[in-house]
């Protein structure tokens, strides 16, 4: 209609099935050529779940942003409206990841600077995704894990403390509970983890519910599977050094930089013998960190699993790499790792429940191809 000109959105309201919307607008009559007419409509429309919707935009501070989970967090931040800064020591990180002018590269041990930066940035709310997360580097240094998962964690929350900002979102894992018996694990999972990297995990939970009850913070706990996938644009993407996941692995192999692909295992209680796990893309569990940053209430806590509900199994993987890539990716069969379970999959009830939540990519070969995008563009990672 020529000649309607949009005011501002008046009125908002939406459960999860309906959303409504009044909208002022203003137009020239041609009955009435005194002045403008206003006009109010009212749109109705199914609600549509999206990252981009958010209740009030933040100042952020996002520590280990310039992580692969972090820095895919951040980008959604910003698309929904959000100020975001990075704070992180690179050790694992990329500052290629974080765009320009958000990164302050510092030490969680330097209470000082975490306090100015949170100060100086009037920071409302913390997302902490700078826990160290392999497996056997904890087995074989722990100390590594208790002074950076624990002592160094607890310094981010006595410096948020002192400059007197009480939200946080914790990037945990699923590695909390160890070998559940349930499959899929429900939140009512006992923790029972077999490792220092879940046990150091689960220490900085119970020390949120701590803070929450002490000093009123407000907290969300979010427990992952298994992540994958890039930005679907291929901005940025998965690089660590060494590479331990899966995908990216197996994409290696169709990039010519490795042989071949080993599958730890083919004689598993699974349909085809191989371990399952649940894959969850890296933007849903972005999206879920930026719901859980709407919901927390001051004084409590809430801890939610990530994941789809669904298992893959690693040939599942491979054969979706190579229907992805075009490439045969050729497998050799290695021994079993110990301590690796069948089978482990997600019940991501409770975060549909109180995050409203629904992971969009459904399907691992949608997760592979936006991996597959970013280590086409990327055979080598950040590095020039």
């Amino acid at each position: 209609m020529t000649g309607w000109k949009p005011f501002p959105q008046l009125w908002h309201w939406q459960n999860q099935q309906t959303t409504l919307i009044l909208i002022r607008h203003t137009t020239r009559s041609p009955l009435d050529e005194d002045g403008d007419l206003a006009r109010f409509c009212l749109f109705v429309r199914p609600t549509i779940p999206t990252v981009l919707e958010s209740t009030i935009a933040m100042n952020v501070l996002v520590v280990g942003g310039a992580g692969y989970i972090g820095s895919h967090a951040v980008r959604l931040l910003l698309d929904a409206g959000h100020t975001v800064t990075v704070y992180d020591n690179l050790s694992r990180g990329h500052a290629a990841s974080v765009p320009d002018g958000m990164l302050v590269q510092g030490e969680l041990s330097d209470r000082a600077k975490v306090v100015q930066t949170l100060r100086d940035k009037k920071i409302d709310a913390v997302m902490h995704f700078a826990a160290f997360a392999l497996v056997n580097e904890s087995v074989n240094d722990p100390a590594l894990y208790y002074r950076n998962n624990v002592i160094d964690a607890v310094e981010l929350l006595d410096a948020m403390r002192e400059a007197d900002v009480k939200k946080i979102v914790f990037s945990s894992t699923t590695a909390t509970y160890g070998e559940p018996d349930t499959v899929p694990i429900p939140e009512t999972t006992p923790q029972n983890p077999i490792n220092p990297y879940g046990f150091t995990k689960m220490v900085f939970e119970h020390a949120l519910a701590d803070y929450a009850a002490a000093y009123g913070f407000g907290y969300a706990a979010l427990r992952y599977f298994n992540a994958a996938g890039a930005r679907p644009d291929g901005s940025i993407g998965e690089d660590h050094d060494p590479e331990t996941h899966l995908i990216p692995i197996v994409l290696q192999v169709a990039l010519g930089q490795r042989d071949a692909i080993t599958i730890f295992g083919d004689d598993y209680a699974t349909e085809d013998g191989t371990c399952v796990r649940d894959y969850i893309h890296v933007d849903d569990l972005g999206a879920a960190h930026l719901l859980a940053l709407d919901k927390i209430e001051l004084g409590k806590g809430l801890c939610v699993n990530l994941g789809t509900g669904r298992g893959t199994s690693v040939r599942e993987i491979i054969e979706a790499c190579r229907e992805v890539t075009g490439h045969p990716i050729p497998e050799k069969m290695g021994p079993r790792r110990a301590g690796d379970p069948s089978e482990l999959i997600a019940d991501a009830r409770m975060a549909k429940e109180r995050l409203g939540w629904q992971p969009k990519y459904m399907d691992v070969k949608s997760i592979v191809q936006t991996a597959w995008k970013w280590h086409q563009a990327h055979p080598n990672g950040y590095a020039k």
